[in-house]
């Protein structure tokens, strides 16, 4: 009988050690962003009536049997679907499902859409597709200037949909067709898309209380 061989076991490699610049340059960019950080915040809460009617928006849109569409490209695509993903499975409660839809999600669609009709109509097809009056469209956008979200804002509002912009702090097309606008006070998209994290958990927050309390 053939002995089997026993698998060589390979010491793992010493981590090597951090260089000291490295080490106080993250330190030093963690200390730059608690304070970038913490002063928009201040600001947001200056401001969180913005907050509260947005999920006002979202909430009366689901009582109603409404639903949720959520659009935005590359970082804030991510954020459309941390948004949908909050609302159809939960934040804190167990709760029944809300309706909403990342337009970021199916790819086969995008990808058709982009080849038929073009980029900017990625998300206004969908918006056709899928919403009815008294919908909500969500749209994540650190520009506020992505014209397939601001093609995707206008088809909305033709259609009785309400438009929620979440943006960042510079006034934009967007944030011009919005029924509402929600500008987070920075204009480093990393830093925005930090803060529109902060924002989407806010609301699924507020909405989810409200519905969990009445059902």
């Amino acid at each position: 009988m053939q002995t089997a061989k026993l698998a060589t076991v390979v010491p793992l490699q010493r981590r090597a050690e951090r260089p000291p610049d490295v080490e106080s340059a993250a330190l030093a960019a963690l200390v730059e962003r608690k304070a970038t950080l913490t002063a928009a915040l201040d600001d947001m809460c200056a401001r969180a009536s913005n907050l509260s009617e947005a999920a006002t928006i979202i909430i009366d849109a689901l009582r109603a049997g409404g639903r949720v569409l959520i659009a935005g490209n590359g970082g804030s695509a991510a954020e459309a679907q941390h948004f949908a993903t909050e609302l159809v499975g939960r934040f804190k409660r167990d709760r029944d499902a809300y309706a909403a839809i990342a337009l970021t999600a199916d790819t086969a669609i995008l990808t058709a859409l982009a080849n038929d009709f073009g980029y900017e109509e990625v998300f206004a097809r969908q918006v056709v597709a899928y919403g009815r009056r008294g919908d909500v469209l969500v749209a994540f956008s650190t520009s506020g200037e992505s014209e397939n979200l601001i093609r995707a804002a206008l088809t909305a509002r033709s259609r009785e949909i309400v438009v929620v912009a979440v943006t960042g702090g510079r006034p934009s097309r967007l944030t011009a067709v919005a029924d509402l606008a929600i500008r987070v006070p920075v204009v480093d998209t990393p830093l925005a898309q930090e803060l529109h994290t902060v924002v989407l958990h806010v609301i699924c927050d507020l909405v989810e209380s409200s519905l969990a309390a009445q059902a």
